[in-house]
């Protein structure tokens, strides 16, 4: 039997360029498109919004079991901090929210100021593992991207600053060899002109999305984007950006 692979896109740029409706919305059309293929969202980023986006209910996050373990060490409880890691995986399943067309899960808000690197990268091993079991993996993540991913989708807006940091998320990505295939969309363009003075190092452009009313409304009153119309000018985008790195 070949060996699985799972196409993983992680979604990343600055907080406030409209990062997790567009992840929301890959979500939406890698599941209308493979009715038939296991698709994982995950939410990675600490404002967890994706979860409100698909209209997801979050009860546990990954974040609580890094959590239990944390506690149990500092209380010299040690042998119970192994116990729980070593259950890690099976709490992972639980944690996972079942639905029509998709799995979720959320990372959850790590608090802690403490470095607990040895107990993240064994989390993060088991993200991993989890993808393994999954045909599409979509990843709305924070500034950075921390695993290795197929495809690195750097979202941005016209402003200088959210142009910035997909360069500096480009550069980090590039020296630890992160991904497969990379591109950008220019969210809330509403001049095309504006195209030419954003230099995205050789990076392609590929979906520019206008202002959509219909995603503003959704936005503000926290509806599932699966509601969204397939003529939203969001959906056509984001079906337009998929296509151009050969997702769909």
């Amino acid at each position: 039997m070949a060996d699985h692979k799972a196409t993983i896109i992680a979604v990343a740029g600055k907080g406030g360029v409209g990062k997790t409706s567009l992840s929301a919305t890959i979500v939406k059309t890698l599941v209308q498109t493979y009715p038939d293929k296991k698709i994982l969202a995950i939410d990675a980023d600490p404002a967890v919004g994706l979860s409100t986006a698909l209209g997801i209910e979050v009860k546990h996050t990954i974040d609580d079991i890094r959590k239990d373990v944390i506690e149990n060490v500092e209380q010299g409880n040690n042998k119970q901090a192994i116990d729980i890691l070593n259950e890690a995986r099976f709490r992972i399943y639980d944690a996972l929210v079942e639905t029509d067309g998709f799995t979720f899960i959320a990372v959850g808000r790590p608090e802690s100021a403490g470095c607990y690197c040895k107990i993240n990268s064994y989390l993060k091993d088991i993200i991993s593992i989890l993808s393994e079991e999954f045909d599409y993996v979509v990843i709305d993540g924070e500034a950075g991207i921390e695993q290795k991913v197929t495809h690195l989708i750097l979202i941005t807006d016209t402003s200088k600053k959210g142009r910035d940091v997909c360069a500096t998320i480009k550069n980090v990505a590039d020296n630890l060899v992160m991904y497969e295939k990379i591109g950008v969309i220019v969210n809330r363009m509403n001049d095309e002109a504006v195209l030419q003075y954003l230099d995205f190092d050789g990076v392609p452009v590929i979906a520019t999305i206008g202002d959509d009313k219909n995603l503003t409304k959704f936005d503000l009153t926290g509806e599932n984007v699966f509601n969204l119309p397939d003529e939203s000018e969001v959906v056509r985008g984001v079906k337009k950006a998929l296509s151009a790195m050969k997702i769909i």
